[in-house]
């Protein structure tokens, strides 16, 4: 990979951004391989993600991203500066269903993931001989009844000690209190089998039976304290019919979930994304 930054940045919109942000970049002899950018006129916000080649640089890159403050301050915007190549570390968070967690690992082995897997976590152990399998360590953690608040404390433990920039709750089937989901705004991916907002909580294949759907899908979303309804990255979907039974929609929505993980997983570590509000903008590759 290049050696370079990306930049990810939002303002209020107003003329003259691009025009500003790219001769700042040209002013260093840096060279712009993307510029992904979406004006929001409901919003009145200006939203970008650049990669810039920064071989040329005729500065340091720590003087190219200290300089760019001033730019940033003018437009009065929040942005933020990663240097590649990377490796995100990235912690999974399990309990039975392991198909995600395939998905994951097979992905981070291929090379399509820029990530370290630091470890899988799991309040059950039917994922551990996979994780033995990648010589990934593996978490049992007991979070059955009156053990549930002290499990998150040995989780946050483990994430703090690995220094994770992302965790990923791969098919997780316990809900995260609210300090939690604050400790790690932003940080925290899940994928919701069903496409929200429809059928939040437990059983959501039962419920869309029930309702005669003729369509399911699979939701990948930041995680914040409302359950269920954090800012959506990604989203799959697939056409049933009326004889399909509970356990159809549960083998067709495997293959969403899957592909809306991946793909929301590569979008935030690849910083496609930005979160406002409740949605997330996302720069798709």
């Amino acid at each position: 990979m290049t050696k370079g930054l990306i930049l990810k940045l939002n303002c209020p919109d107003q003329q003259g951004i691009v025009a500003k942000i790219a001769n700042y970049v040209a002013g260093h002899a840096g060279n712009l391989i993307e510029f992904a950018q979406f004006s929001d006129s409901l919003g009145g916000k200006f939203f970008a993600r650049l990669e810039i080649d920064t071989q040329a640089l005729d500065v340091e890159i720590h003087d190219f991203i200290e300089g760019f403050g001033t730019l940033g301050r003018s437009l009065r915007a929040d942005w933020h500066f990663r240097a590649l190549p990377y490796r995100m570390k990235t912690a999974v968070l399990v309990t039975k269903t392991d198909h995600c967690l395939n998905e994951i690992l097979w992905r981070a082995q291929m090379g399509e993931l820029p990530v370290e897997i630091t470890s899988i976590i799991g309040n059950r152990d039917f994922c551990k001989d996979l994780s033995e399998r990648y010589r990934i360590p593996f978490h049992l953690i007991e979070m059955d009844g009156a053990e549930r608040e002290n499990g998150f404390r040995q989780i946050k433990q483990i994430l703090d000690r690995e220094n994770v920039e992302l965790a990923v709750l791969a098919r997780f089937m316990q809900i995260l209190p609210d300090w939690f989901c604050d400790a790690y705004h932003g940080r925290l991916i899940n994928i919701h089998h069903s496409f929200l907002p429809a059928f939040i909580g437990a059983n959501p294949y039962r419920q869309a039976y029930e309702r005669g759907v003729k369509l399911i899908g699979a939701t990948c979303h930041y995680v914040t304290n409302e359950l269920d309804a954090g800012p959506i990255i990604e989203q799959e979907v697939e056409r049933v019919q009326h004889f399909h039974s509970p356990q159809d929609l549960a083998r067709l929505g495997r293959n969403c979930e899957r592909t809306a993980l991946a793909k929301g997983i590569r979008y935030h570590v690849h910083d496609r994304t930005i979160i406002d509000g409740n949605r997330a903008i996302v720069f798709p590759d």
